[in-house]
């Protein structure tokens, strides 16, 4: 049933819809004195997606990269913060509502902070059969399927089906697609041996699909060859050059007209912004559906609604085709419109661009910071330090940290757990 609550009458309400790395960081920053705040998520906690794949790969439990919102509200800079879960799937810009699941929200002024989901590039029937890693419940399904097709691969001695079972294709050269392949390759080389024993590492294919020339497309070359070179060291077959047309029966088609036998495809070739039904003025959208905003965060065309991080698309003429879609343009973002919503004075967003990193596994990795390019140990610890000190929540970085010392000094883990979903008993229709 949708409800309509009345506004706070002395306080404007600011409604902000997302609580990633934008929306949290702006109901941090505002100043509650002078705005309610309410912040709506589909989900009741915040997490990290730089470590999706981690969760995916065993590396870490779900709850060590997640935390309520509801715990963090009760303290701190975010406290007087309203969270009320729901997914927003219609906005009305001339009535200044948002609707979700179940109810309507009115909003003086309105972020829109969603994110991005999986893009397939027009060919949606791949949603059905590839596996994803945006979010941590298709994390948590990716890690399950790994380890229960290696469960099974131990019960046959049908060599096709064990072939099957065990190749494991990777979409995509970004970060995310090369530490998910780096992680299986990890997988492939240290931990069958010691877990699978009647598993041969020959029997396991991992191949990693990109379309263009070069891995992690957005880094410097040095990087690009390194994480190509330490794939290699970790028995990961790259293909460059080269795009998915199709995926049916189990067999990946390429571009080339090449066909490959891919028991598993695991897709992180790209995003587009979450998709809302609009009523009223139509917003200014850009070829992936991101709201296209000025220099100050507001929707183009629109009064009172501004748009944060990859959902976002801030075209100026030093940057004609915007801002990369990475977790330090959201942040940076979310304090910019934060101070000009206290204050009152819309002032022009500046980027301060502080490097990109990836890790391929332990002890390999790249990072291009401000000036310097650094690989191997010295960029791992690089990239452990800064992803430690950027997750929220002080239980959260010593649980972080003690997995990872952990996993450094030995290979086994007990997070290798196959959890299958119950079925939920049926709901009243009133619910």
């Amino acid at each position: 049933m949708d409800i309509t609550e009345a506004k706070t009458p002395h306080r404007p309400r600011i409604v902000v819809v997302g609580g990633g790395f934008a929306g949290l960081n702006l109901v941090k920053k505002l100043n509650k004195k002078y705005f309610e705040v309410i912040l709506v998520d589909s989900n009741n906690y915040h997490s990290f997606p730089p470590l999706f794949y981690q969760i995916a790969s065993s590396g870490l439990d779900p709850s060590s990269i997640s935390f309520p919102f509801r715990r963090e509200m009760r303290k701190g800079s975010v406290k007087g913060v309203k969270y009320q879960m729901g997914e927003v799937s219609a906005i009305d810009f001339s009535r200044k509502e948002v609707t979700t699941q179940y109810e309507t929200l009115s909003y003086d002024k309105l972020v829109i902070a969603a994110g991005t989901t999986n893009n397939f590039f027009g060919n949606d029937e791949l949603i059905k059969s590839v596996y994803t890693i945006k979010s941590v419940p298709e994390a948590i399904r990716c890690r399950d399927e790994i380890l229960e097709r290696m469960e099974r691969a131990t019960l046959t001695s049908d060599k096709a089906l064990r072939k099957k079972l065990l190749s494991f294709t990777v979409i995509g050269g970004g970060p995310t697609g090369v530490e998910i392949a780096g992680a299986l390759g990890e997988m492939k080389r240290y931990i069958l041996p010691r877990e699978y024993p009647t598993i041969s590492p020959d029997e396991v294919s991992i191949t990693l699909i990109e379309g263009s020339d070069k891995l992690l497309g957005a880094m410097s070359a040095k990087s690009s060859a390194k994480a190509l070179e330490y794939l290699k060291t970790l028995m990961v077959d790259v293909r460059l050059k080269q795009i998915m047309t199709s995926y049916e029966n189990e067999t990946v088609e390429l571009g080339d007209g090449t066909t490959m036998e891919a028991g598993m495809v695991i897709w992180t070739a790209g995003v587009t912004a979450r998709k809302f039904d609009f009523a009223g003025n139509t917003p200014q959208l850009d070829k992936s559906s991101r709201f296209v905003v000025d220099t100050s965060c507001r929707v183009s065309g629109l009064d009172d609604v501004y748009a944060l991080g990859d959902i976002s698309f801030m075209p100026t003429d030093s940057n004609p085709k915007g801002y990369p879609q990475l977790a330090q343009v959201a942040i940076q973002q979310a304090v910019h419109l934060a101070g000009e919503l206290n204050t009152g004075k819309f002032t022009e967003f500046r980027y301060k661009d502080k490097g990109a990193m990836a890790t391929v596994g332990r002890n390999l990795a790249v990072a291009d910071l401000p000036h310097v390019s650094l690989s191997g140990f010295i960029a791992w610890l690089t990239w452990m330090f800064i992803h430690l000190i950027s997750i929220l929540g002080m239980r959260n970085k010593l649980t972080v940290l003690i997995t990872w010392i952990w996993a450094y000094c030995s290979y086994p883990t007990s997070l290798r757990l196959i959890i299958r979903p119950s079925r939920y008993p049926l709901k009243s229709k009133h619910l």
